[in-house]
């Protein structure tokens, strides 16, 4: 069962990268802000490789247990094959659908995932906090302004970034902008006690680390030749515009970063 087929970084290695720029620093910062506590029960949507699933799962033992679940078989598979713990297991299910026989949550985090579904998200959610235990707590995660931030870039480089972007979220259901959402639909579906964290997710600088060249050399090759965008920026279009992505890129002098937003709400108990 899958949630989509356009998902715009399907590629035969997704599963590799979300395993390399899943920082368990981060993350672990991010849930206990969250409230995550040993003895929830977490439920992991858009889990993807299931890196963040066995992540979640270490966080809430003792006495505890996390459901990975994605709409994808072959990164359940791969979570399945990579990712083993006590308390830990995954479900391929596509989460516009009912979930309710998957049981109840105190704790469900989306991390990365709505941003992938700019008309449906609201309604995403909908369906989640129908899982959650009153009392429990619904995490949302997303990045805003989405790979637009960037310093000493080429001007032709920026207006074929900002064209494949917004090709994005006419036709593939992107929203670069998700993060700033996020807080409303909390609000809107009235949760208590919500609370936001603003910080930055992507702040390269300097020297390129390996894993960020990956990540976004991936983004470039998968993202941007899926967007069908006709690089008419460029003589030898996609090419071209690969080439001097790729140079700007590894260049010391620039500067790129995405602010992350994280927005939690707490169930009310009727």
């Amino acid at each position: 069962m899958t949630v989509r087929s356009n998902y715009i970084m399907e590629h035969a290695d997704e599963a590799l990268r979300l395993d390399l720029k899943t920082d368990p620093e981060a993350l672990e910062r991010q849930a206990r802000w969250a409230g995550l506590i040993p003895g929830m029960r977490v439920a992991d949507v858009g889990c993807g490789s299931g890196k963040t699933t066995f992540l979640l799962n270490a966080l809430c033992q003792p006495g505890g247990e996390a459901l990975g679940i994605d709409g994808s078989p072959g990164r359940i598979a791969h979570a399945r094959s990579s990712y083993r713990m006590q308390g830990l297991s995954y479900q391929c299910r596509d989460f516009y659908q009912p979930l309710e026989d998957l049981g109840k949550f105190d704790f469900i985090w989306v991390r990365f995932v709505l941003e992938y579904h700019r008309e449906k998200a609201f309604q995403i959610v909908q369906n989640l906090q129908r899982l959650l235990n009153p009392g429990g707590v619904l995490c949302l995660i997303d990045l805003d302004y989405n790979c637009l931030s960037h310093a000493g870039i080429p001007q032709r480089l920026e207006n074929a970034i900002v064209g494949i972007t917004r090709k994005l979220e006419l036709e593939a259901d992107f929203d670069p902008y998700m993060g700033r959402k996020l807080y409303t639909y909390l609000y809107d579906l009235g949760f208590v006690d919500i609370q936001v964290d603003l910080s930055a997710h992507h702040l390269i600088s300097g020297e390129l680390n390996e894993v960020d060249s990956y990540n976004w050399n991936q983004k470039v090759q998968v993202a941007a030749r899926n967007s069908n965008y006709a690089f008419s920026e460029y003589p030898d279009g996609f090419r071209g515009f690969v080439k001097e992505f790729e140079t700007f890129f590894s260049n010391p002098r620039r500067f790129t970063y995405t602010p992350l937003i994280c927005a939690r709400g707490i169930k009310p108990v009727v």
